[in-house]
């Protein structure tokens, strides 16, 4: 995605009085990392491509260096993206494993794709309680004092490609241990594939590297994006079929309730990418979709294209914020805590006033 737009008031990821940038570099959280024995590795709740793909390779990056590490996950996820998963890789989940016993307290925890306290919510305290030994990775504008040490690259496509100079600087070989693919998974799926504005020259050299060190971006592209279920496809019916324009047609909005997916047996993690369906048509600047994931609680994802032809871009990181969520630019979501009606009708009020 673009860089995230740093301006705004009472965005839900600041934490007031607290500056969120780079306080280390990649050479600095390299020698952490080095001098580490246990480390745990995590990001945010419901992990994209980028947040387990920037997990996952530093996790073999650890491994290929002799670091024992494993990978903590919460929150629900796209089966398709743990196809890239190997037995030799070591990663838990919250709500099965929980957090590590005594016995096996991490020395050092490395938080990537996030420094927001809003989406670890599950080892929120946890970190708190830990926080002089907590380093970050990340690639948005927006977050908090999670991390003692941090490397903020907001110029970074996705997070995956602000963790490569560390890498670097761990001496890591991208060719062995199967290090490059989670790497490409990250900035492949964060980009869009390749179609965002944020896919500039550096995104596109380093994608090359990539492919380089053993990436088959064919098997990887079929393996995450044309691996749907039949479920999944009755979800794209349903939501199209719900398919509304507001802003005088610059914004779509769709909506998916508890009944769509007992109806379809679908699931809320093979969603991904669903919302990106109506920026197919021109005339739309920004779409939304709203998920009824239980009673009273609503789920919204939001995208937007960049501007074009004299026209803003929408930024979906903002309007995120008005309902506590957040994420980048072009991307972002929230979780609303009322029924499927009253969000939307929230969203529909307030959406006029980020369309330029």
């Amino acid at each position: 995605m673009t860089p995230d737009s740093a301006t705004g008031p009472d965005h839900p990821w600041d934490e007031p009085g607290f500056e969120y940038r780079s306080n280390a570099t990649a050479v600095e959280l390299a020698t952490v990392l080095r001098a580490a024995t246990r480390v745990l590795i995590t990001t945010h709740e419901k992990p994209d491509g980028d947040a387990l793909g920037t997990s996952l390779a530093l996790h073999r990056g650890l491994r290929q260096l002799g670091i024992e590490s494993h990978v903590l996950l919460a929150g629900p996820l796209d089966p398709n993206l743990l196809a890239i998963q190997t037995p030799a890789d070591d990663v838990r989940r919250f709500e099965h494993d929980g957090l590590p016993s005594d016995e096996a307290e991490p020395d050092l925890i490395a938080v990537v794709d996030t420094g927001a306290w809003t989406q670890l919510e599950s080892t929120r305290n946890w970190l708190r309680d830990r926080a002089d030994r907590v380093i970050g990775i990340d690639h948005h504008a927006r977050g908090g004092a999670v991390a003692a040490r941090r490397l903020v690259e907001v110029e970074c496509a996705s997070a995956t490609q602000a963790l490569v100079p560390v890498l670097d600087a761990l001496d890591v070989d991208l060719a062995k241990g199967d290090v490059a693919t989670p790497l490409f998974l990250g900035l492949a799926t964060d980009t869009g594939w390749f179609r965002f504005s944020s896919a500039g020259p550096e995104v596109y050299r380093l994608a090359a590297r990539l492919m380089d060190a053993g990436v088959d971006k064919d098997e990887l592209f079929a393996m995450i994006e044309q691996n749907a279920s039949p479920a999944r496809l009755a979800m794209i019916a349903r939501a199209l079929g719900s398919l509304r324009y507001v802003s005088n047609g610059a914004v779509a909005v769709m909506r998916l309730t508890m009944e769509d997916f007992a109806e379809t047996g679908a699931s809320l993690e093979g969603l991904a990418g669903i919302v990106n369906t109506p920026l197919e048509i021109g005339a739309v600047r920004a779409s939304i979709l709203l998920t009824e994931a239980a009673k009273g609680l609503t789920k919204v994802s939001f995208r937007s294209k960049p501007g074009r032809d004299g026209l803003a871009h929408v930024d979906v990181n903002q309007l995120a914020a008005r309902f506590g969520g957040g994420g980048h630019v072009h991307a972002a979501g929230a979780r609303i805590q009322s029924d499927l009606d009253e969000a939307e009708s929230a969203i529909e009020a307030v959406v006029d006033d980020f369309v330029d």
